[in-house]
C-alpha cells in the first residue's frame, strides 16, 4: 500500500494519505480508440461532400455570367464558409490517428480555419434569414436597401466578427507532445473555457435560432396573408431550413452545455463522465454534418441554380462526346431570368425556392 505525505492548509502539519482513499481513475481509452476509429472516416466522407457541394455552389455564383444578387453574394460567403471548416477536417482525422505532428504554426492555422469557418457559415445562415425577411416581409421599404454594394458590406461586417469570435482560440492554441490543443494560462484554466462554451451556446446558437425562427415565423404569416399559388412549396422550403438546422446543431450544444456543467463537479462519477464524452462524439459529428447539406438547402433548392448545373453539366457531357443528342454543339444558353435573382419579385409571384 503507497503512502503520500501532504501539506495541509488548516493546521500546516504533515498528514498521511493513502492512494487508496482516492476515487480510481475514469478509463477512457475505448472511447478514443472508438473515435480514431469511426471519426477519420466520418470527417472523410463530410470533407468529401462538402467540398464538392459548396465548390460547386461557388463555382456556379461565380460563372452565372450575369449580374449578382445580395442573395447570390451571401450564398457564396456561406458557401466560403463551409468550405473553410471543411479544409481542416482531414487534418483532425490524421491528428485522431497519428497524432499532431506538423508544428505549432500549422496547429493554429488548421485551428483557425475550423473556427473562422464554424462562426462564418453560423453567421451567414443568420445573415440569409434577415435577408429573406427583408425581401418578403418588408419588401417595399427595404428593396433599395438591397444592395449589392449593402451586402458585399455586410459579408465584410460579418468576417470580421467571424474573426474576432476566432481570435481567442487562435491566441490559446499551441501543439505540444503530439497534441494540438489549447493551452490556458493558470490563471485563466478555469474561467476560459466557460466562457467559450458558453459564448458558443448563446452566440453560435441560442441567438441565431431566435433570429431565424422570428425571421422565418414572419414570412410565413406574410405568406398565408397573400394570394401565392406556391406558398404551400416555400412553407415547406422554410421548415426544412429550421428544422435540419436545429436537428443537427440543438444535440451538440445541449452536449456542449453539459460539458460546462463538468467545471461546477455536476458530473463526477466515471460513468457520467463517459457518457458525456460518448454524447460529445456523436453531437460533434453530427453537427459537422450539417455544412454538407447547405448547398442543398440554401442553394440548390433554387430553380436557377438547377438549371445552370443542368447547363453544366449538359456542356461537360457534349464536350466529352458522352451526351447523345448534344454531341458536336453546345447547349442552348438558358435565358438570363433563370439565372439572376437581382431584383426582388412581388410576394405574390415569388417561387419557393427563391425564399432561401
Amino acid at each position: 500500500m503507497g503512502e503520500a505525505v501532504i501539506m495541509t492548509e488548516d493546521y500546516g502539519t504533515l498528514a498521511n494519505f493513502v492512494y487508496e482513499d482516492l476515487p480510481p481513475p475514469c478509463d477512457k481509452r475505448d472511447i478514443q480508440m472508438l473515435g480514431k476509429r469511426y471519426l477519420p472516416v466520418l470527417y472523410a466522407i463530410v470533407f468529401i461532400v462538402g467540398l464538392v457541394g459548396n465548390f460547386l455552389v461557388a463555382f456556379t455564383i461565380v460563372k452565372g455570367g450575369c449580374q449578382k444578387s445580395i442573395t447570390d453574394i451571401y450564398l457564396l460567403n456561406l458557401a466560403i464558409s463551409d468550405l473553410l471548416f471543411v479544409a481542416s477536417l482531414p487534418f483532425w482525422a490524421f491528428y485522431l490517428i497519428h497524432g499532431w505532428t506538423l508544428g505549432d504554426v500549422f496547429c493554429k492555422i488548421i485551428s483557425s480555419l475550423y473556427s473562422v469557418g464554424f462562426w462564418g457559415g453560423i453567421f451567414f445562415i443568420t445573415i440569409i434569414s434577415i435577408d429573406r425577411y427583408l425581401a418578403i416581409v418588408h419588401a417595399t421599404y427595404f428593396i433599395k436597401a438591397r444592395s449589392v454594394n449593402r451586402g458585399y458590406l455586410t459579408s465584410f461586417v460579418v468576417w470580421v466578427l467571424a474573426i474576432f469570435f476566432s481570435a481567442p482560440h487562435f491566441v490559446f492554441i499551441q501543439a505540444s507532445e503530439e497534441s494540438c490543443a489549447s493551452q490556458y494560462p493558470e490563471h485563466l484554466m478555469e474561467i476560459w473555457p466557460v466562457f467559450t462554451y458558453l459564448e458558443t451556446n448563446i452566440i453560435g446558437f441560442l441567438l441565431p435560432v431566435c433570429i431565424m425562427g422570428f425571421c422565418y415565423l414572419r414570412i410565413i404569416r406574410t405568406l398565408f396573408s397573400c394570394k401565392n399559388h406556391r406558398k404551400k412549396r416555400a412553407v415547406k422550403l422554410i421548415l426544412m431550413v429550421v428544422l435540419v438546422f436545429f436537428l443537427f446543431w440543438t444535440p451538440y450544444h445541449v452536449s456542449l452545455f453539459l460539458h460546462t456543467l463538468r467545471f461546477y463537479d455536476f458530473f463526477e462519477d466515471c460513468s457520467s463522465l463517459r457518457l458525456l464524452d460518448y454524447t460529445m462524439q456523436v453531437t460533434e459529428s453530427l453537427a459537422f454534418s450539417h455544412c454538407c447539406l447547405n448547398p442543398i438547402i440554401y442553394t440548390f433548392a433554387g430553380e436557377k441554380f438547377r438549371k445552370f448545373l443542368l447547363h453544366m453539366v449538359l456542356t461537360c457531357l457534349s464536350f466529352v462526346g458522352l451526351c447523345g443528342k448534344y454531341r458536336g454543339k453546345a447547349p442552348t444558353p438558358l435565358p438570363e431570368t433563370a439565372l439572376s435573382t437581382n431584383q426582388t419579385q412581388n410576394t405574390s409571384e415569388q417561387d419557393g425556392s427563391v425564399l432561401l
